[in-house]
């Protein structure tokens, strides 16, 4: 008997699932092309059609706040407890917070 594969997208069936009338739809403009200054505060909403700088299952929903840039992604500084990460997004996959 094979061992099940545990890759990064492990369990993600629902997580990762878009919507019917968002399935097949390009990102807008408007997202991809946000600029986040250094201080702004983020959702992370994941966009599975876009599978490069995908953030982990784990931090769906969570909100962050961007620290720099590197590239065409963002570093996003966000807190599992007490315990502070760093994740490295595309703008894909981000969403200003209010």
């Amino acid at each position: 008997m094979v061992k099940a594969s545990q890759g990064p997208r492990h369990r993600t069936r629902k997580l990762l699932k878009k919507s019917v009338r968002e399935k097949g739809a390009v990102p807008p403009l408007s997202l991809v092309m946000h600029e986040y200054s250094e201080g702004d505060k983020v959702y992370i909403k994941p966009n599975p059609a876009i599978h490069d700088a995908l953030p982990h299952r784990r931090y769906i929903g969570k909100v962050g706040k961007v620290l720099g840039k590197r590239g065409r992604a963002y570093i996003v500084e966000v807190f599992l407890g007490d315990k502070r990460k760093e994740l490295i997004i595309y703008p894909e996959h981000l969403r200003p917070a209010a």
